[in-house]
């Protein structure tokens, strides 16, 4: 591959008040080993001080992201335009390895990878990684936040979506109507619509910082839940999976299950061994990833971890089960009405 052959990128960063993990991102940015690219940041305000070799585009305080990352691409140069969040800094190779997916097929629309925690997070974020990551909440989407084997995909969150401009601009960018969810309308619109191909590649790396334990963490898992379960409804080409279900039967079983004991006691048996079996299976993947992890470097920091991601996994799935739940019967997205403030 001839480098001074290598097309344009734009990175687009999409953010709200400017902050430290943006000043981190476009640091990172500047050091990408990659000939031809520009960075476009979309905050809210102008910041104090410019960085050098930014173009920066302020929006106002009532932007949803949508809007910005559309705003962007309208002032990108570059024929392929690299979405990233503002929490989130690429590895080095990142440009490089998503180009070469692109060049390698004229099918492919757009391109992802893992979005990793970064090593330097505190232990609280990286519990929250874990969870993400574990088999019992992330299941087959794990790719998403490891690195696992090349794969074709529908649905991939823009905190690392590299998409082709012309197949950008023939699905009229994104719908500033969600959010979060405008990353999953995207990428319908270019598997649906234009029938053109996603590809996931585990060196297309990003790293991207996670929530801290419980409060924030559990914020966006509502989120989360809240919006595929209204995109249940709206866009089931990619939402009605039974893997999205599965919280809320969950959660269901646990408060309604022991109203079996009046049936019959003995049914009461089924529901009391099914909670012991799932409490066993997160005790055992909890203490497997705690202490695998190797930000652990205490046996302390083994068993903070450990109880973190035991408490967290139960949490995440009682909290996305309920709003997936909640996303299914309401009739508007809070977002559909206000922008985000």
């Amino acid at each position: 591959m001839i480098m001074t052959s290598l097309p344009k990128v734009s990175i687009v960063i999409a953010v709200g008040p400017w902050n430290d993990f943006l000043k981190e991102s476009i640091r990172r940015c500047q050091e990408l080993e990659y000939p031809d690219y520009e960075i476009i940041v979309l905050p809210d305000d102008l910041p104090d001080q410019l960085p050098d070799g930014v173009q920066v585009i302020p929006t106002g305080r009532k932007s949803s992201p949508g809007y910005k990352r559309d705003l962007g691409a309208e002032h990108s140069k570059g024929s392929i335009i690299a979405f990233l969040d503002d929490d989130a800094y690429p590895a080095k190779g990142w440009l490089t390895a998503a180009v070469s997916v692109f060049l390698s097929d004229d099918s492919i629309g757009a391109v992802g990878g893992p979005a990793v925690t970064p090593p330097h997070d505190s232990l609280s974020q990286h519990a929250s990684g874990l969870i993400y990551s574990s088999l019992l909440v992330g299941g087959n989407y794990r790719f998403r936040y490891i690195p696992q084997i090349q794969r074709d995909v529908d649905d991939y969150p823009t905190c690392n979506l590299l998409v082709r401009k012309d197949v950008f601009n023939d699905v009229s960018g994104f719908d500033t109507n969600f959010y979060p969810g405008e990353d999953t309308k995207l990428c319908l619109d270019i598997t649906k619509k234009l029938g053109k191909r996603i590809v996931y590649h585990p060196d297309v790396l990003v790293y991207h910082h996670r929530r801290r334990m419980y409060k924030p963490h559990l914020r966006q898992v509502l989120n989360y839940g809240l919006h595929r379960g209204h995109f249940v409804k709206r866009f089931p080409e990619t939402s009605f999976r039974l893997s999205y279900f599965l919280p809320s039967m969950w959660s269901l079983g646990v408060v309604a299950g022991w109203m079996v004991y009046f049936v019959h006691p003995w049914l009461f048996c089924f529901y009391t061994g099914f909670i012991a079996f799932y409490l066993l299976i997160a005790v055992l993947t909890s203490i497997k990833e705690g202490c695998q992890a190797v930000v652990a470097k205490s046996l302390w920091d083994r068993i903070r971890l450990t109880y973190w991601i035991f408490t967290g996994l139960a949490a995440t799935h009682f909290v996305y089960g309920l709003w997936f739940m909640k996303g299914l019967v309401i009739k508007h997205l809070p977002e559909e009405q206000s922008v985000r403030n």
